[in-house]
């Protein structure tokens, strides 16, 4: 195929960072006009940093970047916008103090008098989009207080509100339901027909080979090679992303669950917007148990988590681990109980961005007397433990003092992972426990929960992926508007549109059907 065929070309791209790391090393990259082209690599592999580059926000030591066959020089996302490439990032670019409306038309405001936002007018600019795209979300609403999803389409949107027709989409089925995934690529491939080109960053091989029509397999910096999606197989990509075989199946024991270790009842929580998210939610969890909850993002589930790790305040319920009363307690008296927490948002709660690898692997331990040396830290004994931590997660980095926000985000899911599943954890609330990250890190991931949960650990799923929720959950319940809409004791005959029903709030299980999760005579 001629050159003239590609819309987007970088050849022989460098990028040496000051600290002498290499993040990309010679990589060709070509994308054709009106194609899906997916972009996969593990977490740390200079995918990020190759597609930042194309976006403006970093530039390359070396290598030339042709768009539509002229080379240019990218120096911001402005540029990037002015070439019509436009990019939704993993992590959300929105301004959570403003509605909908307003993130949707900052840098190309309407105006009156030329001074202030029309609210009108883009308030009709993203009801007209989100009808055109089928990406539904309320204009009216403030970004802070809207669910992950809709702060998903809610960038899908801007991207294409921008008149982008490269579309650069990393991660953009993390957050969506099988239903709204379909809804997506419906859409993705009328972009496709009306000649958009889109280059989408996943780490989930079946959507991969779903919807793209070409692949690029990065490793170590490096490219591994462009394939035909239709010509390449999901177990040989993971092992050119791995460069080992990876076990895309999950093998575990039958559980065999103890005693209750949570135990909630009645639980209510209404939010600002007089919304009822949890309406009188009852349920137990069992020692040695994984219990997975699936749901439409915004139906109460993280509403529930909030409220178990006292990041929000239960209006009415009871929530008991091991007999006490958790509710008021402080973070640090919940870690005390031994409850261990990865959040659905590792940025914000997860980890301290300026803070190091080893500060924020062993944060939560440092008043132990084996990391102090009187009044002062043992700085020894602290080196050593978290360089224990990091070799046994496999935190890929230079060193422990490196400042974790420049990790890769599967690499600072792992930094969570590691600090979360050391400290000897009683109850585990895992909420998206593997969102953007790949499918080493992800299968490390999933190995650690089940052994832990076979060690005694009670462990709670929180998963808006349905193929995750389904294989790692012993028994799963399902959340619609605020409440369980079902429960399955165990997994056998469970399948994703069986869920979607139930999530959807199509289906709905008897009272006495549901009432078996709070395992009480």
């Amino acid at each position: 195929m001629p050159e003239t065929n590609y819309v987007v070309e970088m050849k022989n791209i460098e990028k040496i960072y000051p600290n002498g790391v290499a993040a990309n090393k010679g990589v060709n990259f070509n994308v054709r006009k009106g194609e899906i082209h997916a972009l996969m690599g593990e977490n740390g592999a200079g995918k990020s940093t190759l597609m930042k580059m194309l976006f403006g926000m970093e530039q390359p030591t070396s290598g030339e970047i042709k768009v539509n066959g002229e080379t240019v020089k990218l120096s911001s996302p402005d540029a990037a916008i002015s070439k019509g490439i436009g990019m939704v990032h993993q992590h959300f670019m929105l301004v959570p103090s403003l509605t909908v409306a307003e993130n949707m038309v900052l840098g190309m405001v309407p105006t009156k008098k030329g001074l202030f936002i029309d609210y009108q007018k883009a308030v009709e600019l993203t009801e007209e989009n989100a009808k055109k795209y089928n990406l539904h979300v309320d204009p009216h609403a403030k970004v802070a207080d809207i669910p992950v999803g809709m702060k998903q389409k809610v960038e899908i949107l801007k991207a294409l509100v921008r008149g982008a027709k490269i579309l650069i989409l990393d991660e953009p089925t993390a957050v969506l339901t099988t239903q709204e995934t379909e809804e997506l690529f419906y859409e993705l491939k009328n972009l496709k027909k009306q000649d958009y080109t889109i280059i989408f960053i996943s780490h989930k091989l079946r959507e991969i080979k779903a919807l793209t029509d070409r692949l690029t397999i990065m490793r170590d910096g490096a490219s591994q090679g462009i394939y035909n999606t239709s010509d390449i197989s999901e177990e040989e990509i993971s092992r050119l992303m791995v460069g080992r075989n990876v076990d895309l199946t999950l093998n575990k024991d039958i559980p065999t669950p103890g005693e209750v270790v949570l135990k909630v009842r009645d639980l209510e929580y209404t939010n600002e917007w007089n919304k009822k998210m949890l309406d009188k939610v009852s349920f137990s969890l069992r020692s040695g148990e994984i219990l997975g909850i699936a749901g439409v993002e915004g139906n109460g589930q993280r509403e529930l988590v909030d409220i178990l790790f006292n990041l929000a305040p239960a209006e009415a319920g009871t929530v008991e681990v091991n007999g006490q009363n958790t509710l008021h307690f402080s973070h640090k008296k919940l870690r005390k109980s031994g409850i261990s927490l990865i959040p659905e948002d590792r940025m914000t709660y997860g980890i301290a961005g300026s803070g190091t690898i080893s500060e924020n692997v062993i944060s939560d331990r440092f008043d132990k007397k084996e990391l102090n040396k009187g009044p002062l830290f043992n700085m020894k004994a602290i080196e050593s433990e978290s360089n224990r931590l990091i070799e046994e997660y496999q935190v890929l980095c230079k060193s422990g003092k490196q400042q974790v926000k420049m990790l890769s985000g599967g690499n600072i899911q792992k930094v969570v992972v590691a600090r979360e599943f050391s400290s000897n954890p009683k109850l585990i609330i895992a909420d998206q426990p593997t969102r953007g990250i790949d499918v080493g890190a992800a299968e490390f991931i999933h190995k650690k929960l089940v052994e832990l949960s076979r060690e005694g650990a009670a462990v709670l799923l929180v998963s808006a992926d349905l193929n995750e929720v389904m294989q790692l959950s012993d028994s799963l319940m399902v959340f619609n508007n605020g409440h369980i809409a079902a429960y399955f004791p165990e997994m056998t005959g469970l399948n994703d549109v069986m869920l979607g029903e139930y999530m959807l709030g199509l289906k709905q299980q008897s009272p006495e059907t549901i009432r078996e999760v709070c395992h009480e005579e």
